[in-house]
């Protein structure tokens, strides 16, 4: 049996992993949501940034996000394919050796950049894009399984969810930084504006590199697939994984939609009426939000001896968050954050820190704010979508954790399917953009991410319970 001494022959992955402590391994491979975290916000600043340089129209600029999220269509896909032809690769290589493969693409398209911009080719860039993404897509397939089997089963949607937390904080952080270095360098360079993204993206390069290193030389688990690695579609079998597939494309493109909204959403005279600039404010609500709300959900989903301990961390996390927001934003502002904190917890309650029971209410709590949010006007509506951001939140990871349950050999077949599944948010935002064409109501639209979400409901309550698989439908 490859990969597996006798002893464990018999023994699931997971039994082994769980017998000792990862936590050293976990906050290695935590760093690898920051950065795909980071790059994927970076796209923000280049769509911007490459149409001033290109002069581009706005459909022109977007085929950034096309080739980006393309890419994880795309790569997922041919991941699935190969899997059914010809075995699960990264079940053959390892998940670590899978994270490093992932880490490397990434590098190289990251370093792709400087020809880019040498030849002044927007073509390139795209390509260049595309490559990086494809490195993100293996990451993602690789290492969202791997972080739920560093420790026992039954914790694996908290682990997901502060990993996924640190991601959350990389798309916070990159605007402000790549921002910077990209527009801010526009001033000190004497040649094509193109030229400021190299630097930075070099650096990108360089960091993921490092990384990669890094991991190779750590202790980190080795795990392969347990007997033979048998090419076919089993992950198929599992009905949770396919509702899960369906979940995750419908909360992708929910999550998109609402975001990419808010801006326009914002400048309503009968909302807020306020500019790009004074929306982007407010933006940071939304997805810092979702950075909070993945702390919480960490913290609500592990195991502690006393519950206790989970509403002391919790309530330390609240008291950090409202005191960084009062001294940023002001008074006003930290009260509202606290509010929207105080009513997450009690969602957090009500799924008594069960993961399917927790995604039902947290899903059921979007909907009543999309409900708000299309009926309502001012202060009230404006506030209803900003929170959408801190219930979103837990839903990526424990849909995930949720859906690859008890896959055994088929894990990184299925991680495969619901990274492909991630296209959502390439295919919803269109549809709502449609509907508020339509109808000339931006309100109304957000009844397409509603629909999104009322199936997500169904899948924590119903579709994510796991069903046991004939063993002779395996052979």
């Amino acid at each position: 049996m490859a990969g597996v001494s006798p002893s464990t022959q018999n023994k699931p992955v997971n039994d082994e992993v769980t017998a000792k402590n990862y936590t050293g391994p976990l906050i290695i491979v935590t760093l690898l949501f920051f950065m795909w975290g980071f790059i994927t916000c970076m796209n923000d600043i280049l769509i911007p940034k490459l149409q001033q340089v290109f002069v581009l129209q706005h459909w022109q600029a977007m085929l950034i996000q096309t080739a980006f999220f393309g890419a994880y269509f795309i790569i997922s896909l041919l991941y699935f394919i190969f899997s059914v032809v010809k075995g699960d690769p990264i079940m053959k290589i390892g998940y670590k050796n899978g994270i490093i493969v992932g880490l490397v693409v990434a590098a190289a398209g990251c370093a792709l950049f400087y020809p880019a911009a040498d030849l002044q080719s927007y073509g390139f860039f795209l390509m260049a894009l595309f490559v990086l993404a494809s490195g993100i897509t293996i990451l993602q397939i690789a290492a969202n399984p791997y972080v739920t089997i560093l420790g026992p089963s039954s914790s694996a949607a908290s682990r997901l969810n502060m990993t996924q937390a640190l991601n959350s904080f990389g798309t916070t952080v990159a605007p402000l930084i790549g921002g910077y270095l990209i527009f801010e360098a526009v001033n000190t360079v004497s040649t094509n504006g193109a030229e400021s993204v190299k630097m930075p993206y070099l650096g990108l390069a360089a960091t993921l590199i490092a990384i990669a290193v890094m991991i190779k030389l750590a202790k980190l688990p080795h795990v392969k697939g347990e007997g033979r690695i048998i090419p076919d579609s089993g992950a198929l079998k599992y009905r949770h994984l396919v509702l899960g597939i369906v979940c995750i494309f419908m909360y992708v493109g929910g999550e998109v939609a609402i975001g990419s909204t808010l801006i326009n959403f914002f400048k309503l005279p009968h909302i807020a009426g306020l500019s790009e600039v004074e929306g982007g404010h407010y933006l940071a609500f939304f997805w810092g939000g979702a950075m909070i709300g993945r702390f919480f959900g960490a913290v609500a989903l592990a195991e502690f001896k006393n519950n206790n301990t989970k509403y002391l961390i919790i309530a330390a996390i609240t008291a950090i968050t409202v005191t960084l927001i009062y001294t940023t934003f002001g008074q006003n502002e930290a009260l509202i954050a606290l509010g929207l904190i105080v009513v997450n917890f009690l969602v957090l309650l009500l799924g008594r820190f069960l993961p399917g029971r927790t995604l039902g209410f947290f899903a059921s709590a979007v909907i009543v704010l999309l409900l708000i949010t299309t009926f309502a006007s001012g202060a009230v509506a404006m506030w209803s979508v900003i929170a959408i951001g801190l219930f979103n939140s837990i839903m990526f990871p424990t849909i995930f954790t949720l859906a690859i349950k008890g896959l055994g050999v088929h894990t990184s077949q299925g991680s495969s399917l619901l990274v492909m599944a991630i296209v959502g948010g390439a295919i919803i935002p269109p549809l709502q953009g449609y509907v508020a064409d339509v109808t000339g109501n931006l309100q109304i639209s957000f009844i397409v991410p509603m629909l999104c979400y009322l199936y997500i409901v169904f899948y924590g309550f119903s579709g994510s319970k796991v069903e046991k698989i004939d063993p002779s439908a395996e052979e």
